[in-house]
């Protein structure tokens, strides 16, 4: 059966995409810890992140990096912290959230989010990616 991730690229599922490309999307997570907190995610399935090719896998950190230059802009934290988890969804995926100090990358934090909310802050992610200069910013 197909991740929830893989049902969401497809559009089986909604999500809030701020990144596509043919090798990674990055949308919204819906149980953020904090305002922008998206996922970056291969297109291809793969259970463990040490199993990525080293081609994707630095593809993905690229797009990682691009999508913390927007959630710089967007929401002005002292750090964007990248984690990468994999007990939730066995699909590899690496968390991005805007910090302030370490305690603010408990999941212990996550809020369910109404998807008018998500909407909203994906809106403002993809303009700052658009106002960066990325062409792959999902609309």
């Amino acid at each position: 059966m197909a991740s929830i991730f893989t049902q969401i690229m497809n559009g089986d599922l909604p999500g809030h995409f701020i990144w596509r490309d043919e090798v990674a999307v990055a949308i919204m997570t819906i149980a953020p810890i904090k305002p922008g907190h998206c996922l970056v995610i291969p297109v291809e399935e793969i259970n463990h992140w040490d199993d990525v090719p080293a081609d994707v896998s630095a593809h993905l950190m690229a797009v990682a990096s691009k999508v913390a230059k927007a959630q710089k802009k967007v929401y002005s934290p002292k750090r964007v912290g990248v984690m990468v988890a994999g007990i939730e969804v066995p699909h590899t995926h690496y968390h991005l959230v805007p910090i302030n100090e370490i305690a603010d990358l408990d999941f212990a934090l996550q809020k369910q989010a109404e998807p008018e909310a998500l909407a909203a802050e994906a809106a403002r992610l993809r303009q700052a990616l658009v106002d960066l200069g990325y062409r792959e910013s999902a609309e």
